[in-house]
């Protein structure tokens, strides 16, 4: 390449660079993401504007749109607090903002079983798929080629080939190493398999940064499951890399699952633009639990950051107690206040994230965060007998939230994400016993980042400073 062309290369990268910093400034949805996209701009453009264009993108066009329609198609199906009105209990402070939050009601008659770990939350999946006699939605972000992943085709086939019409849901990215094959022979066996973003999702692949992190199974809309186990061994604590696999799903019964079942419907409806409303059945038998309970569903297509107003409001309605297990602790700014915050008040505050490391840079930049937090009265436990990969929080005890959402920018506002929320004394206990049996397992973290090597000590800031961009 002559000096000319050199210099006309060079020329046509600076003013891509300066023409993508005013679109970080103009449309990033915090100004920390915006100065981590100009300084990565600025910097590196060589490097940072390919990147731009893969995970630049603040908004998932079209979603909300696709959603709408599907809401006027659905009409007065969403109505469920009218027909299973809630308790009116003393935990009703918090339902107006949750409900707003994620544009569904909080309705009674249901149940949640806490599934502990793999086995337990493995068997109770594949035992109530084998049992479905109508149909069976299932939705995963990760979906392995191994013992579970072959458990969950062969299930599935089993229950197509008798009758049963089932539906699969992947996410193209999670399930980036699973081969055709397998998804040839589920087609093959009879079960419709649809990648999460296939026609609705994103036309274009610069839209790949927008992810469905949902999990969800649904059998015959009387029972369902969400949290945080994809499919493979690893969950089950097969992967020597990580040891054991500590994890927490949700068993549902009662009219939260219908509301599971609508979520899946719209995420299927923006997958095939295929209304799925006749198909599905739409009335469910009431728990004798009768718990108040509610599913939030959030994501990139909403008006609002609706992730981050999730964690707001369950911390900022803690007078007691608030303790959140989270694989992956990287807080926008809103939410590092309130957590301080509730601590500053006199809540015991307790934050359980792994000690194992995952993903290197979130692990990273999660260290400087947590000074700041431990100054204000919070308690950072570190999960150390294997990895954790639950999120679970719990307030008070009154609240319990089991679901796929990372305390982290991506799950706040980059992901599909779903959550299970019971309002409920019991199941809080349940909750609590469940954290401290972790506690147990973990240890309360002390040493400052001052005190640690000289990787960790420099490289946590710079981790933070992308954050955003995680």
């Amino acid at each position: 390449m002559n000096f000319q062309a050199g210099l006309v290369l060079f020329l046509l990268l600076e003013v891509a660079a300066v023409y993508c910093v005013v679109l970080a400034v103009r449309h990033a949805r915090t100004p920390q993401g915006s100065v981590a996209w100009v300084v990565f701009l600025t910097a590196t453009p060589f490097l940072a504007l390919p990147v731009f264009l893969f995970l630049g993108n603040f908004k998932f066009s079209g979603y909300l749109t696709a959603r709408r329609d599907s809401d006027e198609v659905i009409t007065g199906l969403k109505d469920f607090k009218k027909r299973y009105p809630p308790n009116l209990t003393e935990n009703t402070q918090s339902y107006d903002a949750l409900e707003k939050i994620g544009d569904m009601p909080v309705v009674s008659g249901n149940d949640l079983e806490l599934l502990i770990d793999g086995e337990k939350t493995f068997d109770a999946i594949f035992g109530a798929i084998a049992a479905a006699q109508k149909y069976v939605l299932v939705q995963s972000y990760i979906i392995n080629d191994d013992k579970i992943g072959g458990r969950l085709r062969d299930t599935l086939i089993e229950r197509a080939q008798n009758g049963v019409k089932v539906r699969l849901i992947y996410d193209a990215v999670g399930c980036a190493k699973l081969p055709k094959s397998y998804l040839a022979a589920l087609s093959q066996g009879g079960v419709e398999v649809m990648n999460a973003h296939a026609k609705g999702g994103p036309k274009s692949r610069f839209q790949i940064n927008f992810r469905n992190h949902r999990k969800t199974v649904v059998v015959d809309g009387s029972v369902g499951f969400t949290g945080g186990l994809n499919m493979g061994d690893e969950y089950m604590g097969e992967n020597p890399k990580f040891g054991l696999w500590r994890d927490t799903h949700a068993r549902l019964t009662g009219p939260i699952v219908l509301q599971l079942q609508l979520i899946f419907a719209e995420d299927w409806h923006w997958a095939t633009h295929e209304n799925l409303t006749n198909e599905l059945d739409w009335e469910v038998t009431n728990s004798e639990a009768d718990k108040d309970g509610v599913i939030l569903a959030t994501g990139p297509g909403d008006s609002f950051d609706t992730g981050s107003l999730y964690f707001c409001d369950l911390i900022n309605s803690a007078t007691e107690r608030l303790w959140i297990a989270s694989p992956y602790f990287v807080p926008e700014n809103d939410i590092l206040t309130s957590l301080k915050l509730a601590a500053m008040r006199g809540v015991d505050v307790k934050v359980l994230t792994p000690e194992v490391v995952d993903h290197k840079i979130p692990w990273l930049a999660a260290l400087a965060y947590f000074d700041e937090i431990m100054e204000a009265g919070v308690e950072v436990w570190r999960y150390d007998e294997g990895f954790m990969h639950q999120k679970v929080v719990l307030v008070d005890d009154r609240v319990s939230s089991v679901g796929t959402t990372n305390l982290d920018n991506r799950s706040c506002r980059l992901n599909f994400e779903e959550t299970a929320i019971v309002f409920d004394k019991e199941t809080a206990a349940e909750t609590a016993a469940m954290f401290e049996d972790d506690f147990t397992r973990s240890f309360r973290l002390t040493q400052t980042l001052k005190d640690r090597n000289f990787r960790q000590r420099n490289g946590a800031p710079f981790a933070r400073l992308f954050s955003p961009l995680l």
